[in-house]
């Protein structure tokens, strides 16, 4: 009888096709699985509207596979029988002795460390299976190979991926590390945590990862939004996607390193829709501002900016949305950190969200004693530094105080060693000089991180202002080489992101004399000596910051900036044109005063440099001073009301009319300061 007679049979089994298992939405369901001729979705999927996928590692009935498997099951199982072991025993020993996945090395581990807790004299082999890096582990049917190819760079936004690793708080890390080495013994008792264990001989306690749903539940995605923004940027700078890319690493990468160039040219070439739609137009849409400046790119129209700018912050957002992983912290910073400035409140929640991705990846942990690719550990440190740098220089600029505190992260500060690993002209005396200029930039943000502290603290227990001044002299003392003379001398500004550092400590050295100004105003017994001394100093810091934007050729202005650092020249004239009211009592004396003259000087230069070469970091400062500087030179002041006088009287003028005429969203630390 054949097969169709059979199947024909009034009492027999329906016959069912297990070439095709079914799919995991109605695994779930426990519902009866069936798929149209033509359409890849089946019934019941498209019934209830959901996504429809099928295991990526499902064996045809023919296949050898289930019986193996049964097999494999089954011998732990009469091992434990034989040897009258309890579950977690065996699952120690049989856990330790497999080095064939992911699941069994954590699993081993777990053991390991649960074992060594307990004080059990466990004898546990080391794995020699390569480590897996903390993104692969959520991708249990890739071999090693594809997922350190496809994850440790973290390149991808892994749209095809439904799940993501959280970190694991450390109140409930010891409460799931139990729970998990028990399970660890059970055959399919599996959960979905995984460990990253410390190298033998480290003392760093072991980081528990789980698995959560990546994207919200009910949505359906047939092809990434952000893709399609992605596609529409491409086709504008076609032909010249790749020179924007080289472009970027030249003057970009190479001075807040956030990319393996290696890596990403790689995957570009090979299978650039592997990258994150969100980082590659935010690559695009951030190299934009230096096409005049290229070479290569100026011979041709540069596209407009500001429509390139607003696809690629859908594409963030989209992305944001459905798929956020790693990738989008990079495609965030690159956003953030982009050029013009026009969206202070959307930076401000973009970079809320990549500190917050950032914790829950546990980029905020050092990697070196972790059990991972050594690539991935490098990658993980350079993506905190950026965060942390974003964080610290935008808390200024933007008057809130910053996300991250020093108590809760132990990342090690970057070294020469740290980024020679990933960088292509590692041997090359140009990277060893720009790599110097960051490791400075990283340290300065962290002692402008004190200074945040002091300006923003709401409690009498603070620092000093002798103890941010000590900061700074120290690390100021610690510059070696060429850094020294950047900082101290505005000197070889041709290196890459040097004039960038030596503006970046013009502007936390006067934020620190500002702080000095106001605490020595607070003081009982007002010293006018000492307070005008103050006056002084912050003035030479303010020319020192003149001189340099003097000093500016084309090539500086087309290096690479920080885009907050546009809010510091706001900042500095709001505070020289303070410093003239307070210290004249004529209108002659006012417009004659030093402060005044470099606060008009400083804005002329700004507006020549705007004009000449379209330099974009000082259109802030002229929007907002140009006029009313120009005002008061010419003996006329706005009222409250917003009208013009006549003329103008310095015995009676209120200096908080200044609050009016700039707004603080501009000089956000002007009434920072509470006592």
């Amino acid at each position: 009888m054949d097969g169709s007679q059979q199947q024909g049979g009034g009492g027999g089994r329906p016959y069912r096709s297990h070439l095709r298992p079914a799919c995991i939405p109605c695994r779930r369901r426990k519902s009866r699985c069936q798929t149209a001729a033509d359409n890849t979705a089946c019934v019941t999927c498209l019934a209830h509207q959901t996504e429809c996928y099928f295991p990526e590692d499902s064996q045809t009935s023919e296949s050898p596979e289930p019986a193996r498997r049964r097999r494999r099951r089954a011998e732990p199982r009469a091992s434990v029988e034989a040897s009258g072991l309890t579950p977690v025993r065996a699952g120690v020993r049989a856990t330790a002795s497999f080095h064939g996945g992911a699941k069994a090395n954590t699993s081993a581990s777990m053991a390991g460390s649960r074992s060594t807790a307990m004080g059990r004299q466990a004898s546990i082999p080391v794995s020699n299976a390569p480590p897996i890096s903390v993104a692969a582990m959520s991708r249990p049917g890739q071999g090693y190979h594809d997922r350190v190819e496809g994850s440790a760079m973290a390149l991808g936004s892994d749209d095809d991926q439904h799940l993501n690793l959280h970190i694991v708080g450390p109140a409930t890390t010891n409460d799931s590390q139990v729970l998990s080495t028990y399970l660890s013994g059970i055959a399919g008792a599996t959960r979905s945590t995984r460990m990253i264990v410390p190298e033998p001989a480290s003392c760093s306690r072991p980081v528990l990862f789980t698995e959560v749903q990546k994207r919200p539940v009910g949505v359906i995605l047939n092809r990434s939004p952000s893709a399609e923004k992605l596609e529409i940027i491409e086709k504008l700078l076609e032909p010249h996607n790749e020179a924007v890319i080289d472009e970027y690493f030249k003057k970009v990468n190479i001075c807040l390193p956030l990319l393996d160039e290696a890596s990403f040219r790689r995957q570009y070439h090979e299978d650039k829709t592997r990258i994150s739609p969100a980082l590659l137009a935010c690559l695009y849409a951030h190299t934009i501002i230096y096409w005049q400046s290229s070479p290569t790119l100026s011979r041709y129209r540069c596209p407009e900016s500001r429509f390139i700018w607003n696809l690629a912050s859908e594409a963030i957002y989209s992305e944001l949305h459905l798929s956020p992983g790693m990738s989008i912290i990079k495609a965030i910073l690159l956003n953030i950190g982009g050029r013009p400035t026009t969206s202070l409140i959307g930076n401000g929640v973009l970079l809320g969200s990549a500190v917050s991705m950032a914790h829950s990846l546990g980029l905020n942990h050092n990697p070196l004693p972790w059990q991972i690719p050594q690539a991935e550990k490098y990658l993980r440190m350079k993506i905190w530094w950026s965060v942390l740098v974003h964080d610290r220089w935008t808390s200024l600029a933007h008057g809130t105080p910053p996300h991250i505190h020093k108590a809760q992260y132990d990342v090690p500060p970057p070294t020469i060693e740290y980024l020679r690993q990933s960088s292509t002209e590692a041997n090359s005396s140009r990277f060893e000089i720009t790599a110097r200029v960051f490791i400075s930039l990283v340290a300065l943000s962290e002692v402008l991180g004190l200074f945040l502290q002091y300006v923003y603290s709401v409690r009498r227990e603070r620092l000093t202002t002798t103890d941010l001044e000590l900061a700074l002299n120290q690390w100021t003392e610690k510059l070696e080489g060429p850094c020294r003379r950047i900082v101290l001398h505005g000197s070889h500004l041709e290196i890459n992101g040097a004039a960038n550092l030596r503006l970046a400590y013009l502007t936390a050295k006067l934020l620190l004399q500002r702080i000095q100004l106001e605490a020595e105003k607070q003081t009982d017994g007002v010293n006018e000596e000492q307070i005008m001394n103050r006056y002084s100093a912050a003035r030479m810091t303010s020319e020192e910051m003149l001189m340099l934007i003097q000093d500016f050729q084309k090539d500086h202005l087309g290096d690479f900036w920080m885009a907050v650092s546009s809010f510091a020249f706001p900042s500095a004239v709001n505070f020289l044109l303070r410093c003239a009211l307070e210290t004249e009592n004529t209108p002659e004396g006012l417009v004659q005063s030093h402060s005044f003259k470099i606060a008009y000087d400083l804005i002329a230069a700004l507006r020549s440099h705007q004009e000449q070469h379209k330099w974009d970091l000082g259109d802030i400062c002229i929007a907002q001073h140009a006029e009313i500087v120009e005002k008061i030179l010419a003996g006329v002041a706005p009222d409250e009301q917003g009208g013009n006088s006549s003329s103008l009287d310095l015995q009676e003028f209120d200096a908080s009319i200044l609050d009016h005429v700039f707004p603080s969203i501009w000089d956000p630390l002007q009434n920072a300061f509470t006592w």
